[in-house]
C-alpha cells in the first residue's frame, strides 16, 4: 500500500512523517527504512529505522529511483515500511507528474509486502486524480 502525505511546501509534513515512523516502530515486527534528501532528520529518528540519504546514490531518474527502492527491498526480506520525505526531490520528480513513478511503488509495494508512505510537496486538489484516495494526511 502506498499513502501520501500532501500539502505545499512548509505546512508540516515532514513533521507528520517523522511522528508517525517513531510511532510506527514501537508497533510493527518488521524493519522500517526513512529515505531522505539529507541526514538532517537522523536525530529526530528512533535509532531502528535505517536512514538512506538518497543523492548519496547519484539517483538521476524516477526510473533509477524505483530501481534503488527495488533493490533495498531485495536486500532486506523482513522490511515492512518505507518512508519517503521530499519524495517529488528524492525521485527527481520536481515540477512532473508522478503517477507513473507511485504506480512503480505501488506495484512494488503489493508484491512484496511493504507499505510506503510518501511526503509530497502539493496540494490535494493538485495530484492527479488517481492518486487522491491514497492521501492519509492533507496540511
Amino acid at each position: 500500500m502506498v499513502q501520501l502525505i500532501v500539502g505545499k511546501k512548509g505546512k508540516g509534513k515532514t513533521k507528520c512523517l517523522l511522528e508517525k515512523v517513531n510511532e510506527e516502530v514501537k508497533n510493527i515486527l518488521g524493519n522500517i527504512v526513512f529515505l531522505d534528501k539529507s541526514a538532517k532528520h537522523m536525530y529526530e529518528l528512533n535509532n531502528k529505522i535505517r536512514l538512506i540519504v538518497v543523492p548519496d546514490y547519484n539517483i538521476e531518474s524516477a526510473d533509477a529511483f524505483v530501481g534503488f527502492v527495488a533493490g533495498i527491498i531485495s536486500q532486506d526480506h523482513d522490511l515492512q515500511q518505507m518512508y519517503f520525505d521530499s519524495f517529488r526531490n528524492i525521485a527527481n520528480l520536481e515540477d512532473q507528474d508522478i503517477s507513473a513513478t507511485v504506480s512503480k511503488l505501488e506495484e512494488l509495494s503489493d508484491k512484496y509486502k511493504v507499505d510506503m508512505i510518501l511526503s509530497v510537496s502539493t496540494d490535494k486538489q493538485d495530484l492527479p486524480d488517481n492518486l487522491k484516495s491514497s492521501v492519509i494526511i492533507a496540511l
